[in-house]
């Protein structure tokens, strides 16, 4: 047993961890800073390379989920949507009378969006659009920050006017109403095996989509912010000239 007034080495390296993550995170106060911060300084790719580091390899959503406009950007935290397949738009007989609803649960989902959430929403085949313009005017009015979607959107000229960042499959015009119903939302999803879990924050651009758990989100946003910060100085010392070898000795980037 160890004496209460000793740490074990395990406690005394965690002390040091965490007290620098929590050092770093002075860098924003709230969501909205964490997001202005990362929407100013930050992309996939490094918030990606510091989760590799972590232990969490898994963490990006399938390449097929894209921008609708390569200079949409999206942050915020998940408020995932589950889909699922229907074959009549207003079943008779059947045994569950959310399948009579139009759309399911979609409108409900729709209107519980709050302010920096990104509707998430994966569970149907990918033969019919999962978002589209009047989802995002609604969606903005509700202080959303984005819509991932693992299927299709439509309507991408009204989305695009909006500047409602979306990311999809691509564009298909197919509806959804006589194909699809929300059947539930703020569960948790998977996409292409990597789980998302409500409130975990999902980050997307150009090269990809990325979800950080809400576990490990402190550290992974403030060693990105360092690394980020660090490539630039080693882009200056390669433009002055420095080796790619030498570069990498020194700052252990590249």
């Amino acid at each position: 047993m160890i004496p209460p007034s000793h740490s074990s080495p395990a406690a005394a390296t965690r002390r040091p961890r965490a007290a620098a993550a929590k050092s770093r995170s002075a860098h924003w106060a709230d969501d909205s800073g964490l997001f202005a911060v990362a929407r100013r300084e930050l992309y996939t790719a490094v918030v990606g390379d510091i989760m590799d580091k972590l232990g969490a390899q898994q963490q990006f959503l399938p390449p097929a989920i894209r921008p609708l406009d390569p200079a949409m950007a999206v942050i915020g935290r998940a408020m995932t949507v589950l889909e699922a397949d229907i074959f009549e738009e207003r079943p008779e007989g059947g045994s569950n009378p959310l399948l009579t609803k139009p759309f399911g649960l979609m409108l409900e989902a729709l209107d519980d969006l709050k302010t920096n959430e990104v509707y998430v929403c994966t569970g149907s085949s990918p033969s019919y659009a999962l978002w589209g313009e009047l989802m995002s005017a609604r969606a903005i009015r509700c202080g959303a920050a984005g819509a991932i979607v693992d299927g299709f959107s439509r309507d991408t000229r009204g989305i695009i006017d909006l500047k409602f960042p979306t990311f999809s499959h691509g564009s298909y015009a197919q509806d959804q109403a006589p194909r699809g119903k929300v059947i539930d939302f703020r569960v948790p999803l998977a996409i292409g095996g990597v789980r998302i879990a409500p409130g975990d924050i999902v980050f997307g651009d150009l090269e990809g989509v990325c979800v950080v758990p809400r576990e490990m989100e402190t550290e992974v946003f403030a060693r990105a912010l360092e690394k980020a910060r660090k490539e630039k100085t080693v882009r200056k010392a390669i433009e002055a000239g420095m080796t790619a070898r030498a570069a990498f000795d020194r700052y252990g980037i590249m």
